[in-house]
């Protein structure tokens, strides 16, 4: 693919200086330096570039992208960091024109590197008689936060990538000397020069062993051993993304209350109260929302607060099969339950006895189970996706204001309320739940928490 001008993706003390020095030895290639720097433009103090001063780059940071890109025939670029203009960082990812290269080094360099760059205040050599030479100190914790955000980052360009069709050339730290590997980056651009020998302008600053760069090497191993590496403590996540249902959220008439309904919880009852509020009925309260008709409400109610619902998972799941699987509303659940998992279902309506109810149960939670885990051929619904999976969905458009909890709603609703101004609410009349002794032993359990570990772990059910 022919590209009209590139960028390099990198981070501080990563070699980007480097790179765009070797670049810049291509004829027909010359990169700009951090044109989108927060602080300054192209170089440290440097506060105009292309005719374009700071202020207009702020206000209108198209004009000097647009300007660095008309090179006059030749292959342009700049540098950027995860910490630059956000809205050159979305187009740039998001445009096929522009030739993603990502730079990438040992994190632990990159650490160390940083912190004595900061300590001695010398962020580039070009002269090793005028090399200053300083230590860092390693900290376990704050290594760790850098290592996450480097992760994050790198986790964004990827999957940008990969949603809009593109791919990027990647190049280490290690190769950035490799003369190889940049005829290779440059014949990728499209640029037919090549060259032979390398600039010798700027110098590696600390070609120490590492252990001689830091003030307690002592403490390096115990650090790094808090690094989960391979993220073998993640819980694996194959449930599909969702949108936010917001056709199923309902808002106050004049009470400035939005309620956020989680499929499976105490949808009803909630909206009972809510409507109870204005004295009117829940078939009179703003619904049907798109995103449009949702802003209206919002300006319409300021001051206002959204809240959701949780409820216990294995109660929930215990609703969904009750109501939706036993009554006969959801056959397909009903034919994988039977195929898949050998349930033996009677006729909707039929009474169950309390052993075949259980056994019933439990055959619901495994295909419950295989379900999320993306390994049945039917998709969750929401009646028995997961808590986090739909809260995820709604955060797409409005985050609620406060999640609370079916075992206390009663108190969490009367304080909610008197946070909006509502001095004496009505009361809360919670359903009738039915127990779960009978239909729930240990083995009900521990498959429950298997089906909705995501749920478990994010809000600290028991």
């Amino acid at each position: 693919m022919a590209f009209d001008y590139f960028v390099v993706l990198a981070e501080m003390r990563t070699g980007s200086n480097l790179l765009e020095s070797n670049l810049n030895a291509f004829a027909g290639v010359e990169c700009h330096g951090e044109l989108f720097n927060p602080a300054f433009i192209g170089n440290a103090g440097r506060m105009d570039y292309a005719g374009i001063s700071f202020a207009r780059r702020e206000a209108d940071p198209w004009a000097l992208l647009n300007a660095v890109r008309a090179g006059g025939g030749r292959m342009v670029g700049f540098r950027l960091f995860h910490d630059h203009d956000p809205r050159i960082w979305d187009h740039v990812l998001d445009d096929r024109a522009c030739a993603k290269i990502v730079l990438t080094r040992n994190p632990l360099d990159s650490y160390v590197s940083r912190k004595i760059a900061a300590a001695t205040g010398q962020w580039r050599l070009g002269d090793v008689k005028t090399r200053k030479s300083g230590k860092a100190t390693f900290d376990a914790a704050e290594f760790e936060s850098f290592v996450r955000r480097l992760q994050e980052t790198q986790a964004q360009i990827q999957k940008r990538l990969q949603t809009t069709g593109q791919t990027a050339f990647y190049i280490g730290y290690d190769d950035l000397n490799d003369i190889a590997v940049l005829n290779g980056l440059v014949r990728w651009l499209g640029v037919p020069s090549r060259i032979t020998d390398l600039p010798r302008a700027l110098k590696k600053q600390n070609p120490e062993p590492l252990e001689q760069k830091l003030t307690n090497p002592e403490d390096l191993r115990p650090g790094l051993a808090r690094l989960d590496r391979f993220d073998l403590g993640r819980t694996p996540n194959f449930e599909p993304r969702r949108g936010p249902m917001l056709d199923a959220a309902r808002g106050g008439l004049r009470a400035p209350l939005l309620f956020l309904p989680i499929r499976g919880g105490p949808e009803e009852t909630v909206i009972d109260w809510l409507a109870a509020l204005d004295g009117a009925r829940p078939g009179d309260l703003p619904g049907g929302f798109d995103a449009a008709r949702l802003t209206e409400w919002r300006r319409a109610h300021p001051g206002f607060r959204s809240f959701a619902v949780l409820r216990d998972p294995l109660a929930r799941a215990h609703h969904a099969f009750q109501t939706r699987v036993l009554s006969g509303a959801i056959p397909p659940v009903r034919e994988h339950m039977a195929r898949l998992f050998g349930a033996t279902l009677p006729e909707p309506g039929t009474p169950l006895s309390a052993e075949d109810h259980r056994a019933a149960f439990k055959a619901f939670l495994r295909f419950a189970h295989a379900s999320l885990s993306g390994q049945t051929g039917l998709q969750p619904w929401p009646i028995w996706a997961t808590q986090s999976a739909l809260l995820d969905g709604y955060a797409q458009v409005i985050t609620p204001d406060a999640l609370l909890r079916e075992d206390r709603l009663a108190e969490d609703l009367a304080w909610l309320a008197a946070r909006v101004g509502i001095a004496k609410p009505v009361p809360f009349a919670p359903a009738t739940a039915p127990a779960l002794e009978d239909v729930a032993d240990a083995e009900a359990r521990a498959l429950c928490r298997a089906a909705y570990a995501r749920d478990y772990e994010a809000f600290g059910f028991d």
